[in-house]
């Protein structure tokens, strides 16, 4: 077994539930294209690592899509909001063995497999490692044991997640990753050429 792990937070692509404010701005349907390409990219930039990995779908596990069975782990995320699921689910990889555990959403197309490999490496002599996202809140967080309150009090899907985190973590040894944007909105696929015909109709 890798001693070390990519939790990957995704939401089952169903018209309708995914990038919903994008979809207020360019339709349902073309937000799950845009969702299922975001997909593809977190799949192809993970399998360019040699960690163990492990999918947790916010709905139900699907065993015949995307993400290979033979070379992903899937769970399911369970939790009331998005920190008591990011909790439980490091908890878990902990109880399992792993000794670095990395998480990452799967809405950003500027994420490289570098990125995750840096994280990795930088646990090595650091507590916690933070990938800052441009809309305040973070796009990875990688640890070795899960400090207090780092999943408590947070208003999840606000600017202020990254914030709090930091407060929660300024007596431990952190390190920061360079600075991304995640896709929520219709200004964060403005200037990503992949997506450019969406924002043009």
């Amino acid at each position: 077994m890798n001693e070390n792990l990519i939790l990957i937070f995704t939401r089952n692509p169903e018209l309708g539930k995914v990038k919903t404010r994008l979809a207020a701005s360019i339709g349902e349907e073309n937000a799950l294209e845009i969702y299922k390409h975001l997909l593809e990219h977190t799949k192809k930039v993970t399998l360019e690592t040699n960690f163990d990995k492990r999918v947790l779908y916010s709905e139900e596990i699907n065993t015949n899509d995307i993400w290979n069975n033979h070379l992903f782990q899937k769970k399911l995320q369970f939790g009331k909001d998005l920190g008591v699921r990011m909790y439980n689910a490091f908890k878990e990889g902990f109880d399992d063995g792993y000794k670095k555990i990395v998480i990452i959403g799967s809405d950003l197309i500027e994420l490289e497999s570098n990125d995750i490999k840096e994280a990795i490496k930088k646990l090595v002599n650091n507590d916690i490692v933070i990938g800052p996202a441009q809309d305040g809140g973070y796009y990875l967080l990688g640890m070795k044991q899960i400090p207090e309150n780092i999943f408590r009090n947070k208003e999840w899907g606000t600017n202020t997640v990254l914030k709090e985190t930091l407060k929660d973590v300024q007596n431990l040894k952190h390190y920061l990753l360079q600075e991304k944007n995640d896709i929520d909105t219709l200004e964060d696929i403005r200037d990503v050429p992949v997506f450019k015909k969406y924002t043009n109709k």
